[in-house]
């Protein structure tokens, strides 16, 4: 029987005080209730922002309104707001959503018809176009991310085994091919593309990059660099290093959950048994080192000032999406009902008075942290945030596990 969102908080701060909120215990969860919240914040934002061309990014901490940015090629968060618009779309069959989703979606066009600038094409065309076309069906969206795919693909070095992330700071920091943890969330389209009428090579590439980055992008204890530099010559990884994460050797959390995500898609379309025995390994390495009975991380894992260092919220929900479809996907029962339950907690936590902006924002979530080295969108609500909140809850939804 389902319970309303205040018993399932309530339950949990009982766990969490009998010391076991860590353990296997099934938990309640009221899903419907909170997509309802997230499709009552989204008409609030297409109210506040009213009829615009620019996207929603990010409220920061003392703000009450969203941030707009126009959708160009450098504004790699463009694509989640129309993608959070397909997500309640989804959900509520909200059909002045729908056309909403369509607009915004259609904004970002362009980018599908210019050279590669850097690796988030995904980010932006996949996370929108992708669920547009899935939702719809349009074969002009279908297309587009058809195009989107062989544009990312031109960033591939075959003598390397990766794609290139960032080209302006090859010259700027020596860092002559560069690759980026979040890279492997555009695997995806390149996976999705070679299925769907695209160039066949796409699979190879996707799958060569997330063996190279494998190799070369964590430490013996399953925890992830950021940015891993290549040499171009020889493709020998030269060193790994940090741009977002506290320092070269700690692990910052949403690096980590964007391994967690990508090596969950890798495994689910390649069906390659060694990805799913290595994403246990990076996800395990999260799980191990979320504060006690929290599941909401800090923003690096090892920064030096914790508990009194900012919360991400975005990357526990990433990490709660991801986690729900590896529980899908493990071929464990004890590894599927640990994920399944830890991505529970997640979402019951985001879901909680804490980390819901309400009335004070019309963002679905609170305290995420961007780029605390540049002390950008610290303690603020960010699309990308909402976005996997969203994915989170429809995967939770149609994989029935409020039951």
């Amino acid at each position: 029987m389902k319970v309303i969102k205040i018993t399932a908080i309530i339950f949990l701060f009982f766990l969490i005080a009998s010391g076991c909120a860590n353990e296997n215990v099934q938990i309640k969860f009221d899903v419907d209730s909170n997509l309802g919240y997230c499709h009552n914040q989204a008409q609030r934002t297409l109210t506040e922002i009213g009829d615009t061309t620019l996207i929603p990014r990010n409220i920061l901490k003392d703000q009450q309104h969203w941030n707009l940015y126009p959708a160009v090629i450098g504004e790699w968060t463009a694509g989640f707001w129309p993608g959070t618009l397909w997500y309640v779309y989804e959900n509520s069959k909200d059909e002045k959503i729908k056309a909403s989703a369509i607009h915004y979606t259609e904004l970002l066009y362009p980018l599908s018809k210019l050279p590669a600038y850097d690796h988030d094409l995904g980010f932006q065309l996949f996370c929108s176009y992708g669920n547009a076309f899935r939702l719809t069906g349009n074969e002009e969206y279908k297309q587009i991310i058809l195009n989107a795919a062989d544009t990312l693909a031109t960033l591939f070095n075959p003598v390397v085994g990766t794609i290139l992330s960032w080209p302006r700071e090859v010259k700027p920091r020596n860092w002559p091919h560069n690759t980026i943890m979040d890279n492997m969330l555009n695997l995806e389209m390149l996976y999705w593309a070679s299925k769907n009428g695209g160039n066949k090579e796409l699979y190879n590439i996707a799958t060569k990059h997330a063996e190279t980055t494998m190799k070369n992008h964590f430490r013996p204890d399953n925890s992830s660099y950021h940015v891993a530099v290549y040499d171009t010559i020889n493709g020998e990884f030269i060193k790994g290093v940090t741009h977002q994460g506290y320092a070269d050797n700690t692990m910052w959390a949403r690096g980590q959950a964007w391994a967690i995500y990508g090596y969950t898609v890798v495994y689910r379309e390649t069906g390659d048994k060694k990805f799913l025995r290595f994403v246990e390994g990076v996800a395990d390495k999260y799980l191990d080192n979320l504060p006690e009975n929290e599941y909401v991380p800090f923003w690096d894992f090892n920064a030096p000032n914790i508990p009194d260092e900012p919360k991400d919220a975005s990357s526990a929900a990433i990490t709660a999406s991801a986690l729900l479809e590896l529980s899908q996907l493990e071929d464990d029962e004890k590894k599927a009902s640990k994920y399944k339950q830890a991505a529970t907690n997640m979402l019951i936590e985001l879901s909680s008075d804490k980390y819901q902006s309400r009335e004070s924002k019309p963002s679905f979530l609170l305290h995420s942290t961007g780029h605390w080295p540049n002390k950008s969108e610290v303690n603020a609500s960010i699309n990308y945030a909402d976005y996997y909140y969203i994915e989170a809850l429809t995967r939770f939804k149609k994989y029935n596990l409020d039951n």
